[in-house]
Order: structure tokens, then C-alpha cells, then sequence
């Protein structure tokens, strides 16, 4: 038998076809990038034209491996990469070059308590016991970056549980932090995917104080729950004197731009126990396949 095709294949696997393009001896014609395989031509890949294949390239590898490693639902953490870890927020504010700056300081110092919070959260989360067909429930996944994204992905790691970060190429350099799992580790080109990965096992989503990227994701998040593309799932928000002081969700229903019953979609929270409380007792109450333990990890 043909040791290139595989039992039960009738063509080679792309990766034996590679291998084998590679080994062609040298000429004009094989040195031209014409000759290249299409899915080894990078500079092909990233065309304009190409546009809609990379789209599905992004929306497919991450799929592929979370599959690949049981990943049955997550618990989603949002919030700022600006936020300090209590321990540092101190000298955050002695850093501050001139008042301004140190007001600024202040403020996201009164915040650095929300990173434990988000760290307890995780911890909670990752304490779910897989079901019997071995998928993972709640397993935390943030932006992969520092701050409140950190935590989340810390308090994972606490229980000893695996984590993911979904991070995203930006101008600024921002690396993944030390504890996404690395198999579970994802960069995104565009932003549209990122968010879609977000949400496409997303059982339970935080949110946190933040910035620009923060108010994207979470008003995504409540549009496509107001308008049914999304099924409703507990929605947690932490930080209610930051969210009424920069969102006036009551003034949106006085100016009859949402419904009442539409700030039903999230919860306020600010204490992590209490807002694993109220996960649990929407999915013991709608009957979600995702199985539950009680109690925090030992």
C-alpha cells in the first residue's frame, strides 16, 4: 500500500502534500510564488480578495480546538485592562506625574477591589464538574489581556482548571497573560469573530467596569438578547455606582428608546458569591444541561 494515503483515504492529507511540495528541486517556475500551494502562499492569504476565507479561517480554528478539548460551555469575564491589582494600586497613584493624573489614579485604585471579585468569580465557576459525556461547563474565558481579564483567567488557575483567553491584535503590544491556557490561547484579526467566540458557548457573562471595548461587548451582548439572536443567559453587571454614572439605563426607558422590561436582560452585582448564587439558581430553574456543584472548590 501507498504509505502517503492513509487507510480508508483515497487522496493524500494536505500536510503529506506540503511536505512533498517543499522537497521539489529548485527552478524559476517552482521559485515563483504562482507555484505555491494557495493555502501555503501567505502572501496569497492575505489579499483583499481573501477576505472572506480568512473570515472563516478565524471563526474555524478556534472552534476546531475548543471542540477538540471539550469545551462545553464558559462563563464569560468583560472589563477594563486598565484596572490595577489591589497590591499595585497604591503605587499606581504615587506613579502619577501631576494632578490630573493622579485623580485618575484614584479613581481606578477605588475600582482594584473589582479584580478580586472577578478572580473569586472565576474560582466559583471553575469548580463545575464535567457532564457525562466529558464536557467542560463554565470554563472562564476573558480577552486574554491584563486587569480584570486577568483575574478572571488567575481564578481559573487557582482551582486548577484550564482557561481561555481570546486576545486580539492591537496597535499596542498586549500579550497574553501568564494564565490563559496556552492550547486555549487565541488572537483575532478582527473583532467581529473575537466576539462572536465570545459568545458561542457563553453560559454566564460578567461584566466589569471598562472602557470603549467593554461598552462594545456588553451592548452587543444586550442587543442580541433584546432582539431573540441570543438566548437570555444570566448577565452580571459589577460596579453599579460606575455603570449609573456613565450609562443612564433608566433614562433610556423615559425616552421611550428601550423598554421596560428591557433592563431585565442584566443583574446587578458586586459580591461574587452572590452573583454565582444567581447563575445557578437560572439554570436550576430553566433545566440547562450544564451541571452544577455546589459550594466553593475545596
Amino acid at each position: 500500500m501507498n504509505e502517503r494515503i492513509p487507510p480508508k483515504r483515497i487522496f493524500p492529507s494536505s500536510k503529506v502534500e506540503a511536505q512533498t511540495a517543499r522537497q521539489q528541486p529548485s527552478s524559476p517556475q517552482t521559485e515563483s510564488a504562482a507555484y505555491a500551494l494557495a493555502f501555503q502562499d501567505t502572501e496569497f492569504l492575505l489579499r483583499e480578495d481573501l477576505r472572506p476565507v480568512r473570515f472563516q479561517l478565524e471563526l474555524l480554528k478556534p472552534e476546531l480546538l475548543m471542540n477538540e478539548a471539550r469545551i462545553g460551555s464558559t462563563f464569560v469575564f468583560y472589563g477594563s485592562a486598565r484596572i490595577p491589582e489591589p497590591a499595585l494600586a497604591d503605587a499606581l497613584v504615587e506613579a502619577a506625574a501631576d494632578e490630573g493624573q493622579r485623580r485618575i489614579a484614584e479613581r481606578l485604585k477605588a475600582k482594584s477591589h473589582y479584580y478580586d471579585v472577578a478572580r473569586e468569580l472565576a474560582r466559583l465557576a471553575s469548580a463545575c464538574a464535567p457532564d457525562d459525556d466529558g464536557q467542560r461547563h463554565f470554563v472562564v474565558a476573558s480577552g486574554g489581556g491584563p486587569s480584570i481579564m486577568e483575574a478572571a483567567n488567575r481564578g481559573a488557575v487557582d482551582t486548577g482548571a484550564e482557561t481561555i483567553g481570546l486576545n486580539i491584535v492591537l496597535p499596542h503590544e498586549q500579550l497574553p497573560n501568564p494564565y490563559v491556557t496556552p492550547s486555549l490561547s487565541f488572537q483575532f484579526h478582527y473583532f467581529a469573530l473575537r466576539k462572536m467566540h465570545f459568545l458561542l458557548r457563553a453560559r454566564a457573562v460578567a461584566v466589569f467596569p471598562g472602557g470603549y471595548g467593554t461598552f462594545d461587548e456588553m451592548f452587543e451582548l444586550l442587543t442580541l438578547i433584546q432582539t431573540g439572536k441570543v438566548r437570555r443567559l444570566p448577565v452580571l453587571l459589577f460596579g453599579r455606582e460606575f455603570w449609573d454614572r456613565v450609562v443612564n439605563f433608566d433614562a433610556l426607558v423615559d425616552e421611550g428608546v428601550i423598554a421596560a422590561q428591557d433592563l431585565d436582560i442584566f443583574h446587578w452585582a458586586e459580591d461574587a458569591a452572590e452573583a454565582w448564587k444567581f447563575v445557578t439558581s437560572f439554570y436550576e430553574r430553566e433545566g440547562d444541561p450544564p451541571r452544577l456543584q455546589s459550594g466553593p472548590p475545596e
